[in-house]
């Protein structure tokens, strides 16, 4: 019962997560969980990576086709790309316009960081720090009910899943 509730309350995140970061939910774990043997790069150095073509405001390990793949979304200036890092060598593989239907969830990604003190890969860092065996799969910036910018991240040992906040003041 416990590991139905924690798996509803992950996948509901990660659909949520989807919300503002819809351009890639993918609601198999257990898949995403096998795939990521392969992928040996950490999201927070595939978010440094990707830095080299705007500010990253979101990012996340996800099933493309069958295959794992790192994406990020950036901002830089008025434009919004989404970058995929090869999970293996910290490479861009490509960066290409957020498509039109998920540029407004970008944005706001982009607003929750105007008064960020911290990075994202910060946060990341103090979630692994506070979650022994744990790695970051999805970080997505926001703003909590106080208006303060947070970052949303998703958590994976194994197969199991758990959502934390971090404070990006």
């Amino acid at each position: 019962m416990r590991k139905s509730l924690i798996f509803a309350v992950a996948a509901a995140g990660i659909l949520c997560f989807g919300g503002p970061c819809a351009w890639a939910a993918d609601s198999s774990q257990p898949g995403l969980a096998k795939a990521l043997a392969d992928a040996t790069v950490p999201l927070e150095q595939g978010l440094k990576a990707s830095e080299r073509e705007g500010k990253p405001i979101s990012g996340k390990y996800e099933l493309e086709g069958g295959a794992i793949q790192l994406s990020v979304y950036v901002v830089k200036g008025d434009s919004f790309n989404e970058v995929i890092v090869d999970h293996k060598s910290v490479a861009i593989i490509k960066s290409e316009p957020v498509e039109a239907d998920d540029l407004q969830q970008a944005k706001e990604q982009a607003q929750a960081l105007t008064h960020a003190k911290v990075s994202l890969e910060t946060a990341i860092g103090e979630a692994i720090k506070n979650h022994s065996g744990y790695r970051a799969v999805g970080v997505v910036s926001t703003v909590d009910r106080a208006g303060k910018p947070v970052a949303s991240i998703t958590l994976m040992k194994g197969s199991e899943v758990t959502m934390v906040t971090g404070t990006l003041e």
